[in-house]
């Protein structure tokens, strides 16, 4: 009998939970639908063995995760082509008449400004909820995914077996603004954009603190092997009677367009009203209704030749310049920062934006209290881009860049042919201590678990830090100094510092956060000099031997080493077991040394990352574009027109996926 009444309360729940967050007419209160979930909750404590990833109890999250696993999506999710102008979507609109060889239907939505997620059902039950990654594979956040409230974990019976949802996960400006509140009482750095808050919190470990972040989604693709639909429009209705949140077309978040004159009056309106909506978009979206047309057009390589994104201009504001703050970077890059009177601007308010240097500054003539016009650049960084010299007060005192470090009092420096300024003082300075060490720490470095911003905070106001070989000789009693550091924070920390010690050569390269030197030039050195020791008695000529390292890479090298402090920081980091020696990776080889390849088009055995990695691994370079200097063009499926025509021209040889996978001996 309990077993029967835990499969109802399941079934019961469900339903419940559609009818209050899709249909919007809940049949029981809160406090009635909470005590049937603590019911449930304390049924599936009884019974574990009927554990279900798409119970109701799962929406609380509760699941941590190490690591996501990467999968392959059974459709490439395909990025869109951009349009900018009426000019441009009227251009596409032809193209797409001309090819259907009919009078065409559109559907007209709004392009909202999130993650791109795929959900997966099999026998109506949720099984995978994918990232859009590369393209090709992403990554699985099922268990982050289920904490969503609007999404359907069960399906209903009239439902296909097999389907595939996609759409974006997002956050409202309300839940963003919450969020952001909630981290500054907290005393954490507060979200940038929404976007970003929602990149971050689907990949986040602790699938309970997804829970609690209040993220949405809007769906807006729909593919499925056993269910056939005719147009857009009826896929979209159909899974809204499925459980789906999707497109308001009440409120003209998508409509249906049978001409231009349409698409451009729907473009019109958004350009204007977008501030209104209760979420960031990044343009609009305009698609063909015709799945059997979508179909017969087909896709290039990178987007679909049956849609189209279009981009709205920037949005402006103007507001008043109240002061301007400097922030201090971790190579001690100073940055002015405008402190602005808020003004609401792309749905969201803004209160700083970007100076950039000084050169900007004088370039504005900026003057304290000024009427200053803001945008964001690319919808999400704001700058100022202009002033209303009419509205300057008389007595406005002018902006003058400032001489001092404002963290340490250090004089600025400005070395020739650099915008920026930067305070000397690298070794005393804390913002430049903090951001090194949190460079050092980062998962593209040495990827050192257990050690976030909050905590590199306390380790450098406590003087407990002042370098990264610090980090490895404290003990578990200097730990425990931390506030919040109970006995399992402190074996994290120290865990991760312990596994840091297995990181290549030239990852720690990079950790070190030598100016000029990325991941990619690291990897470069490491892979020319083999050793620390060896790169760190380099000459200028001889490191301008590596490819495509100049002189202002080598210079930043010569005078890292030059310093006595950061010699012997290294020697300390050897001490304590970090890599200094450059190890060729399995399946390395010189096959393609000296040689050049531009890639393009999708591959059956590579991802992007991955074919470039391969070419990287077996002596090979990447370019961006065809140039006489190119040996190859990597062909996969759908090869760009262009890159092909010039490779063409210029008699650049074509290589096929598996030509290539037979020279680097991979053809398993």
């Amino acid at each position: 009998m309990s077993l029967e009444r835990l499969h109802a309360l399941r079934t019961a729940l469900h339903v419940h939970n559609r009818r209050y967050y899709v249909e919007d007419q809940p049949t029981i209160s809160d406090a009635e639908f909470d005590s049937l979930l603590r019911e449930l909750q304390a049924l599936e404590d009884q019974y574990p063995e009927v554990f279900d990833p798409n119970s109701p109890t799962q929406r609380v999250g509760g699941a941590v995760v190490k690591s996501f696993e990467t999968v392959a999506h059974k459709r490439p999710m395909l990025s869109l082509s951009n349009s900018y102008n009426a000019q441009e979507v009227a251009e596409f609109v032809q193209r797409a008449q001309t090819s259907a060889g009919e009078a065409l239907s559109w559907s007209a939505e709004l392009k909202y400004d999130g993650v791109a997620i795929s959900l997966w059902y099999e026998d109506r039950q949720l099984v995978r909820a994918l990232t859009r990654g590369d393209g090709v594979k992403g990554d699985d956040v099922s268990v982050n995914i289920r904490t969503l409230q609007g999404i359907p974990l069960t399906l209903p019976e009239d439902a296909p077996n097999e389907l595939e949802v996609r759409g974006e996960v997002i956050y409202t400006h309300e839940a963003f603004e919450a969020l952001n509140a909630r981290r500054e009482a907290e005393g954490q750095e507060p979200f940038a954009n929404p976007r970003n808050a929602a990149s971050g919190t689907l990949k986040m470990q602790d699938s309970a603190e997804v829970a609690k972040r209040g993220l949405s989604a809007i769906m807006y693709a729909v593919f499925s092997e056993d269910h056939a639909f005719s147009r857009h429009d009826e896929a979209i209705r159909a899974i809204q009677q499925w459980g789906f949140p999707i497109p308001d077309r009440q409120k003209r978040w998508v409509e249906t367009c049978n001409s231009l004159a349409d698409l451009e009056n729907f473009l019109a309106y958004w350009d204007k009203e977008r501030q209104h909506l209760p979420f960031m978009i990044d343009g609009a979206v305009l698609k063909i209704e015709s799945t059997a047309l979508q179909q017969r057009l087909g896709n290039t390589a990178k987007s679909p030749r049956w849609a189209i994104a279009y981009k709205f201009n920037a949005e402006t504001a103007c507001t008043h310049l109240h002061e301007v703050v400097y922030q201090v970077g971790r190579t001690g890059a100073i940055t002015p920062v405008a402190v602005l009177d808020p003004v609401w601007l792309s749905g969201t308010v803004v209160k700083r934006a970007s100076i950039h240097n000084s050169d900007q500054i004088a370039k504005l003539d900026l003057h304290f209290g000024d009427a200053v016009w803001v945008e964001k650049g690319g919808e999400i960084i704001p700058k100022i881009t202009g002033v209303e010299l009419g509205q300057r007060a008389q007595d406005a005192l002018p902006v003058n860049f400032i001489s001092h470090c404002p963290d340490c009092g250090t004089a600025l420096e400005r070395r020739k042919g650099e915008a920026q300024h930067y305070c000397p003082n690298a070794k005393e300075c804390p913002p430049q201590i903090k951001g090194r060490i949190e460079h050092f720490v980062h998962r593209r470095a040495m990827d050192v678990e257990g050690m976030g911003a909050e905590t590199v905070d306390q380790l450098v106001q406590l003087g407990m830090v002042h370098q990264p070989s610090d980090l490895y000789a404290m003990t578990a009693l200097d730990w425990s100094r931390l506030d919040k550091f109970k006995t399992k924070s402190i074996q994290n920390a120290m865990e991760g510092l312990a596994g840091s010690k297995v990181i290549p050569f030239e990852r720690v390269l990079f950790a070190l956060g030598i100016r000029h030197v990325g991941e990619t030039v690291a990897k470069k050195l490491a892979k020319y000099f083999g050793t620390m020791e060896a790169l760190s008695k380099a000459t200028t000529e001889t490191i301008e031997n590596v490819g495509d390292i100049g002189p202002m890479i080598a210079q930043s090298l010569l005078a890292y080493f030059s310093e006595d402090e950061n010699r012997l920081e290294i020697d300390e980091l050897r001490q304590h077991g970090l890599q200094m020696t450059f190890q060729a990776a399995e399946g390395t080889s010189d096959v393609l040394k000296g040689k050049s390849f531009v890639i393009s088009g999708v591959f059956s055995h590579f991802t992007r990352d991955g074919i470039k990695a391969a070419v990287e691994q077996n002596g090979g370079k990447i370019a961006s574009s065809v140039s006489g200097k190119t040996d190859y063009l990597l062909a996969g499926e759908g090869v760009g027109p262009s890159k092909r025509a010039k490779a063409e021209a210029l008699g650049v040889q074509w290589l096929t996926e598996e030509v290539f996978r037979t020279w680097i001996g991979s053809t398993n």
